[in-house]
C-alpha cells in the first residue's frame, strides 16, 4: 500500500511540492486548498496525473477543499498562506497567516493526527510554533522547513562565490529563518578542505550576509511573491528522509528543550529524520561569536513567537 502525502496549500510552492512528490513515487498525493481554489487544485492533480506516462511515475493525484480527504496521511505539508510581497518583512505576516495556520491546524489535528508535518509557512519560526501548539502534536511529528532551505542557499552561494560543484560542499546554518540566522564557515567545507581556508574572510563575510538575506533577495527579484523551487525541494528531502527512513541529519526548525541552551522553541538545528519523525537533535560545540549569534537569533525568534500569544 503506498504512502499518502498531503499537501495543505495548492499554490507555488504546493504544485511544485506535488510535481516533486509524484516524480519521487513517494506516495499518492492530496492537495488540499480553500474551497474558492478546490477547481485550480484539482486541474493541477489532473494535469500532473495526465504528466505520469512521460514521468514514469504511479500516484494518485487529487484535489479537494475538504479536510476529511486528508485522513490517514503519513505526511502533511502546510505551505498555506500569503506570500511574502516586496517591501515586507516576515513578521509582517504574522497576523494573516496565523489565523490560516490556526485553521489548518485543526484540520489536520482531527483528520490526520498521525502524520509527520513540515511546516514551510512564513514567518516559519512562529508559524511552526503556532502549529505545534494548537495541535499538542509530540515534539518528533512536527518540524519546520526553514534549516534545511537556508543551508543549500549558503552551500549555494558558496560554490558559486568560489566556482565550484555545490555536490563537494558541505555545511550547515543554525537559529530562525531570517536576516539574524547563523552560518557556520568556520564548520563548512569543500570536498574536505574548511571553508576558511580557502575563502578570504571578506567572501566569507559576503556570503554570510547573502544567504541571511536570501529570500528578501528573491522577493525583490520577483516584485511579487517569494522563492518555491527551493523551498519545495527542502521540504521533500525532509519527508522523503521521513518516509523511506533514510536516517538523514538534517538542519531543520526542530523543538529545543535544552538544547544549544535554548527550550519551548522551534529553532534551526541538525536534526536526524528517520521513520520515527524527528528523532534527535544534535549539539554542535560552539565559539564564543558563534554562541552569541545564536543568543541573538533566539531572542528574535522568542519575540516573534511571544507575538502569536499562543
Amino acid at each position: 500500500m503506498r504512502k499518502k502525502i498531503a499537501l495543505i496549500g495548492g499554490g507555488q510552492i504546493g504544485q511544485i511540492l506535488a510535481m516533486l512528490a509524484a516524480q519521487k513515487e513517494l506516495g499518492d498525493i492530496v492537495v488540499l486548498e480553500i474551497p474558492e481554489l478546490e477547481n485550480p487544485a484539482k486541474g493541477k492533480a489532473l494535469d500532473l496525473m495526465e504528466m505520469a506516462p512521460h514521468g514514469n511515475y504511479d500516484a494518485d493525484i487529487t484535489g479537494t477543499s475538504d479536510y476529511k480527504d486528508i485522513a490517514g496521511a503519513d505526511v502533511v505539508i502546510v505551505t498555506a498562506g500569503r506570500p511574502r510581497q516586496a517591501g515586507m518583512t516576515r513578521e509582517d505576516l504574522l497576523a494573516v497567516n496565523l489565523d490560516i495556520i490556526k485553521q489548518v491546524a485543526d484540520g489536520v489535528k482531527a483528520n490526520a493526527p498521525k502524520a509527520f508535518c513540515i511546516i514551510v509557512t512564513n514567518p516559519l519560526d512562529a508559524m511552526v510554533y503556532a502549529f505545534s501548539k494548537i495541535t499538542g502534536f509530540p515534539r518528533h511529528q512536527v518540524i519546520g522547513m526553514a534549516g534545511t532551505l537556508d543551508t543549500a542557499r549558503w552551500r549555494a552561494f558558496v560554490g558559486m562565490e568560489l566556482n565550484v560543484s555545490v555536490c563537494d560542499i558541505t555545511g550547515t546554518v543554525l537559529g530562525g529563518h531570517g536576516p539574524t540566522m547563523v552560518p557556520l564557515p568556520r564548520l563548512t567545507t569543500v570536498g574536505g578542505v574548511p571553508l576558511t581556508e580557502i575563502a578570504t574572510k571578506e567572501q566569507i563575510d559576503k556570503l554570510v550576509t547573502r544567504t541571511r538575506e536570501a529570500g528578501t533577495e528573491i522577493v525583490k527579484l520577483f516584485g511579487k511573491g517569494s522563492a518555491f523551487f527551493s523551498p519545495a525541494w527542502s521540504a521533500i528531502v525532509l519527508a522523503e528522509s521521513y518516509l523511506k527512513d533514510k536516517r538523514r541529519v538534517l538542519p531543520c526548525a526542530a523543538l529545543c528543550e535544552g538544547e544549544f541552551g535554548v527550550k519551548g522553541l522551534f529553532i534551526g538545528v541538525p536534526a536526524l529524520i528517520s521513520g520515527q519523525g524527528m528523532e534527535k537533535i544534535y549539539e554542535i560545540s560552539l565559539n564564543d561569536e558563534e554562541k552569541a549569534m545564536l543568543q541573538k537569533t533566539v531572542d528574535v525568534v522568542r519575540k516573534t513567537v511571544e507575538e502569536t500569544k499562543l
